[in-house]
């Protein structure tokens, strides 16, 4: 038995120095992505910011709300740097010589960088599932406010749930008008509180058409959508037979369920969601321009995103095993860095072909991890061998 007398140590020390240190690279090292990515991006959009007159203001209001998004970018690469450096530091100074002649195997290294390896990986999701999506669209209604030439922006169609217009009436059926009414927009303005350029399609459950209508504008206040300048063409359905009267009208109730962020949403290529977002928008209750194989797949992705930091970690971890004699002149940090970009890019493919619909959600998220999983440990159990 332990003599009591002898005073403990402190416990943990290795597990905090190791965690600290990655850390601190891995912030390091993200820092260092995301500002080369910022003047990327404001090379970019420098111009525009200028040409509407935004100044510094501007540029700082650009960078700040687009910092989230880069930030999920830079941290899986940035881990992959962070554990390069830490290890080929140690191996080089012969701190895993030493521990290894102490007793410490590559799983007890492995295991005592796994926590703060999931940290950050908690840190990635809590940012794409929260932060990011409010980041982007707070993005995108500045973007799209400050825009003295909204007319350019992007045109969409999406479907009204319950939608009607109450500027004409409706022709008589004898069967039920679908449930969904169709909607084409040219552009939105205000931050999504005004829509331009107007068309509405009502069916009956038949999809034979029944009533169009086109409207100037569409303006949103006090929570409700009001059209003007109308014009309406109804159809009227008869045994063997169909008749169309074409009216106008100033303005309209327009009764439409989604709000000026949605509009604003479906205005833009890809607004990532929350978790919470893409299952309502699964159960249309949230209007979205994805297709149901995206949602599915970017939820499924975002789940498994520290388990893809594991990865990264894994992916690292055979250059413990380069001799001290050997210094930088080793590829093997090469080898590993390639592999960490080759995962990142198998990852895109499968993903691609996710959105696509080509493959079903898990199969598009899943495959890519478990092959670089199984490799890395692969390479770590020849390396030991050896």
């Amino acid at each position: 038995m332990r003599d009591p007398a002898i005073p403990r140590g402190p416990r943990h020390v290795l597990l905090r120095y190791l965690s600290f240190s990655l850390l601190s690279r891995t912030v390091m090292c993200c820092a260092i992505l995301i500002a080369l990515m910022e003047i990327l991006a404001l090379l970019e959009q420098m111009t525009p910011i200028l040409k509407r007159h935004l100044g510094f203001g501007g540029v700082l209001t650009y960078m700040g709300l687009h910092l989230p998004a880069m930030l999920l970018n830079a941290l899986p690469l940035s881990v992959l740097i962070g554990a390069l450096l830490l290890l080929t530091q140690m191996t080089m100074n012969s701190e895993v010589a030493i521990l290894r002649a102490a007793g410490l195997s590559p799983l007890g290294f492995f295991i005592r960088l796994v926590p703060v390896t999931l940290l950050i990986g908690g840190f990635g999701f809590a940012m794409e599932d929260q932060v990011t999506p409010r980041s982007e669209l707070a993005l995108a209604a500045w973007w799209n406010r400050t825009d003295p030439h909204p007319e350019t922006g992007r045109s969409f169609w999406f479907h009204v749930p319950g939608g009607q217009a109450s500027a004409c009436p409706m022709p008589t059926l004898s069967t039920p008008p679908a449930a969904n009414e169709l909607a084409h927009v040219h552009h939105v303005a205000r931050a999504g509180h005004e829509a331009v350029g107007i068309d509405l399609y009502d069916r009956d459950s038949e999809g034979r058409l029944l009533r169009t209508l086109h409207a100037e504008r569409a303006v949103h206040a006090q929570g409700q959508w009001t059209l003007s300048g109308i014009r309406c063409i109804t159809v009227s359905l008869e045994a063997h037979d169909a008749t169309a009267t074409e009216s106008a009208r100033e303005s309209a109730m327009w009764i439409n369920p989604f709000g000026p962020t949605d509009m604003l949403r479906l205005a833009q290529e890809s607004i990532p969601f929350s978790s919470g977002m893409i299952l309502a928008a699964l159960h249309g209750h949230i209007a979205t321009n994805q297709t149901p194989g995206y949602l599915r797949a970017a939820l499924f992705e975002r789940l498994l995103r520290p388990l893809a930091f594991i990865v990264m970690l894994l992916l690292a971890l055979p250059v413990i095993y380069i001799p001290p004699r050997t210094g930088l002149r080793s590829w093997l940090p090469v080898w590993c860095l390639g592999g960490g970009l080759l995962f990142i890019i198998v990852q895109g493919m499968f993903r691609a072909m996710g959105n696509a619909g080509l493959l079903p959600a898990p199969v598009a998220t899943a495959p890519g991890l478990l092959i670089f999983l199984l490799a890395a440990c692969t390479a770590l159990l020849r390396n030991e061998d050896k």
